[in-house]
Order: structure tokens, then sequence, then C-alpha cells
């Protein structure tokens, strides 16, 4: 068990820690299934799903007793008396849903549930250069499909025909799953800076938003670009190359120490002033791994402190309501003096 991890039975004063969100027991002991619960001790852990998945856990679980019995999860640590002696659990309070809650303490009275937020974050937050591989893989196909569905922009197409291609290119070149349902926005609509994609077709003179990513080995890409069909207007270009400079600087920035806060200021200077400020309306970017959006946050009220190979998006944007929508995405690796980009596509204003 990492050292992390033994702090918080001290932290806490309990005797076990009840894991139940699913890609945190994936990071703890590889099962990739879509039901299962991890109990650790101090000394030993227990991994429990049901009897669907018997010969999947044999094979992937690492680091945790197997238990993929018939019944709940409460009626096979009853059966095992995997609670002996057991006074004091801590559970994950950001992820266990109240009614889970009130089961166990139905089940096991003799038992004080403690509560925790963010139990997990800070040391899955921290990559590994194997997940860090798997990133770059997951990158690397995202960034094929970006200059795959260049040819395929054209006045007429609809942004539902853009999302099922960057779907189907997603998995012909080996990825899992997307890493969320790919937003493909044109014209006033990219506006919305997480709308979904319609029937509306693109148009000549508008600015397209392209926003996707894909699961690779369980780690995701994301990026987003924004591409002009048709040479762009004096505003368009001039609130891109905006938002381009607030990547660009944001990005050179990023190094371990930083602060959430400061990065996000960083880019959110450059914006203010060059009098967008009202149309920057979201945090700079968030952690990546596991789960598209993890710990930590790249925004103006979080003051975390970044670690070397922690895996980051730094994605500021400009949203004009009515006019056009901009956003520059990319996934970065956090090192001593630098970041590293994970991806390859051009960041300057595409013309299709």
């Amino acid at each position: 068990m990492s050292t992390d991890l033994h702090g918080l039975f001290e932290e806490y004063r309990v005797d076990a820690v009840l894991i139940s969100h699913l890609p945190n027991v994936r990071w703890l002991c590889g099962f990739t299934g879509s039901r299962g619960i991890i109990v650790l001790r101090e000394d030993d852990a227990f991994f429990l799903s049901d009897t669907r998945y018997t010969d999947q856990a044999r094979m992937e679980v690492t680091h945790a007793c197997v238990y993929t019995q018939e019944g709940s999860f409460q009626d096979i640590v009853a059966r095992e008396d995997l609670f002996c002696d057991i006074q004091r659990i801590l559970y994950q309070g950001d992820h266990l849903r109240v009614s889970d809650l009130e089961t166990w303490r139905r089940c096991f009275t003799d038992v004080e549930w403690v509560m925790g937020d963010g139990l997990l974050d800070a040391v899955v937050a921290v990559k590994t250069p194997d997940e860090i591989s798997l990133m770059r893989q997951a990158q690397a196909i995202s960034d094929r499909v970006f200059t795959h569905i260049l040819n395929s922009v054209v006045p007429g197409i609809s942004e539902r025909d853009l999302v099922a291609e960057i779907t189907y290119q997603h998995l012909l070149l080996g990825a899992e799953k997307m890493s969320f349902e790919p937003i493909v926005l044109s014209g006033p609509r990219a506006a919305f800076p997480h709308g979904r994609a319609s029937n509306q077709c693109v148009e000549h003179g508008e600015l397209l938003l392209l926003d996707f990513g894909c699961f690779v080995g369980g780690y995701a890409s994301d990026m987003t670009r924004t591409v002009a069909v048709g040479q762009p207007s004096a505003d368009q270009s001039k609130a891109y190359h905006v938002v381009l400079d607030a990547q660009t600087r944001a990005l050179d920035y990023l190094c371990a120490g930083r602060t959430t806060s400061d990065a996000d200021m960083v880019a959110r200077r450059v914006i203010e002033a060059a009098g967008y400020g009202d149309y920057f309306v979201h945090s700079l970017g968030h952690g990546i791994g596991l789960e598209v959006h993890e710990w930590p946050r790249l925004a103006r009220h979080t003051i975390d402190t970044l670690q070397a190979n922690v895996a980051v998006t730094v994605e500021p944007g400009v949203y004009v309501s009515g006019q056009f929508g901009i956003r520059i995405e990319d996934t970065v690796v956090v090192g001593p003096n630098a970041c590293e980009h994970l991806g390859a596509s051009p960041r300057e204003l595409l013309v299709v």
C-alpha cells in the first residue's frame, strides 16, 4: 500500500477505508469492471464484486484478496467477517451515495462511519511513466483524428455528422471509447462552452469549435481546437489570438510549485487586458487521467500547489453571445521547471 494511503489511517484515526469510486478502485487494484469496492486495512485489502466478474477479477485484481459472491456488498462483508475488529471506517463522502451509506450503517451498527472528501485525489493526480505513456497514446489518436476531420469540415456539413465522424475515427484508430460526447459547435452556437451538437450546418465565415478525446488503457485525452470556415473576420481573428496568447502564457508558467489559482490568473489577465474578461466564463483547466475531469482544478478560487507529473488541461476561452466562441485546449504534464505537451496539433488559427 502507498505511504500516502497509510497516512489516512492516522489522519482520520480509523481502522479501515472503504473505496467505492470505481476509477479509484481501478487505480488501486487494476479492476476495469462496472461493479466493485475495496476495503483497505492497514495490512491488507479486500476487493468485492459479484459473480459476473469472478474470472475478470482473478485476472485483473492485484494487491487485494478477491471476493466475488452473490448478494450485496454488505452480505459479502458479513459472510466473510471482513469488518472483524473494525470500529471506525473512513468512506468517500464525495462519491458514496447517501442511500448506500444508510445501508452500510443499518447493516453494521457497531461501526462508526467517518466521512472524508478527496481522499485519493492528490496521490492519484501524480502520474507514473506508464500512465503518462497511455495518455500520450490516447492524445496521439486524437491528434490524428483532428488532422483527418479538417478534411471533412465544409460548409453544409452538420455538427452531428462531424461528431459521428470524430467518434468513428477514434474507434477505428484503436481508442477504447470516447472521453465524453464530442462537442462540435458552429457559429453563434460555439458561444455555448459545453453545448451539444445539433443538426445545424456549418456555414462559410463561421468559427467551428471542436472538443473531444478518447481513452486508451483506461487513460484519457482531451483537446479543443477552434478553426475558421473561410477567412475569419477581424473580430474573430483578434479574439482567437487573445485566447492563444493567454494559453501560451499559462503553458509557459506551469511547473511544479506553482499554484492552481496563479496559473488561472496568468491566462485571465491576458484576456481581461484585451477587453474580453466578461467572456471567459470558466476556469483555466482541470486534472485528467483515469477520469477526464480529475483533481486539481486550475481556477481562481483554488489554491492547490502543482506537483511534478500531474497531468492537467489548459483551456482558456472567449464566448461572445450571438457571435462566436473560441477555446484552445491542450493536455500537459507538469514538470519540475516546465510542462510537457502530450499533443502535437497546431495551435495557430487554421482556415478550412
